[in-house]
């Protein structure tokens, strides 16, 4: 079962193992869109949680760009809205998800629940 660490805990913890959702290793189908573009771009996650993902990616997207995202989860598509919250240049951008529809928060839980295995903090 996905859970969100405890916000409090951070006396020992160090910055990047803050996050408020618990990150997935899983490399996924991904397009997003930039707002007011019609091409999409079809990349892989490098790790996804209930929060967002990060994508490698060598032409990055400045940080605040909203975005439309279609994810494949195991042939299911989840689509959704973005914004990109983090910039690596010539790496990648992590994206973090607008909020989830129930139904799409419901898709996204039990795929990364089946793929627990492959936690990271």
């Amino acid at each position: 079962m996905i859970k969100a660490q405890n916000p409090g805990d951070h006396q020992s913890v160090s910055p990047a193992e803050r996050r408020r959702h618990l990150h997935v290793q899983v490399a996924v189908q991904i397009e997003l869109r930039p707002a007011g573009s019609n091409v999409p771009m079809r990349l892989e996650t490098s790790d996804v949680s209930l929060g967002g993902c990060y994508v490698e990616m060598a032409l990055t997207l400045d940080v605040g760009t909203e975005l439309d995202i279609v994810l494949w989860l195991n042939q299911q598509k989840l689509s959704t809205k973005g914004v990109v919250v983090t910039r690596h240049p010539q790496f990648g951008n992590g994206i973090a998800f607008l909020p989830l529809s129930s139904g799409n928060e419901t898709i996204l839980r039990s795929f990364l629940d089946a793929h627990d295995g492959s936690w990271q903090a």
